[in-house]
C-alpha cells in the first residue's frame, strides 16, 4: 500500500493507494497526525506493515506543518524499511523540508 503525505498546508492530505483523505489538523497535527493515518489504515482493513512506500510533499509550505510531516515519515520510512520519495518522484533517504524561504524564526524575549 502507497502512502502520500501532504502537511504543508492547515488542511492535511493524505492519499492511501489512490483514496483520499482531506484532515483539517489546525493546531493538532503533531499530536493526531500518527493516530490520523493509523485510523485510515484500519478503515482501508490494512495496518502499518501494509505500507510499502512513502512519498511526501516536502514544500513550499508551513514551517511547522513540513517539519512535523517530514519528522513522520523519515520516523515510519526507517522504521517499516520501506522506500521514500520525495514530491517530485525522487527516492530519498531522508526529507528535508523545503520551505521556499529561509525559516523566519523569531528572537527569544529574553
Amino acid at each position: 500500500m502507497k502512502l502520500y503525505l501532504d502537511t504543508s498546508a492547515p488542511k492535511t492530505i493524505l492519499k492511501l493507494d489512490g483514496q483520499t483523505y482531506e484532515w483539517d489538523s489546525g493546531r493538532n497535527l503533531a499530536r493526531d497526525l500518527l493516530k490520523y493515518i493509523h485510523d485510515r489504515l484500519q478503515e482501508q482493513g490494512a495496518d502499518w506493515q501494509d505500507l510499502s512506500e512513502i512519498t511526501f510533499m516536502a514544500g513550499p509550505g508551513s514551517f511547522t506543518g513540513l517539519r512535523i510531516g517530514a519528522t513522520v515519515v523519515n520516523t515510519l520510512a526507517s522504521e517499516l524499511k520501506i522506500p521514500l520519495y520525495n514530491h517530485r518522484g525522487e527516492k530519498v533517504e531522508l526529507i528535508m523540508p523545503e520551505y521556499g524561504r529561509e525559516a523566519n524564526i523569531s528572537a527569544p524575549k529574553k
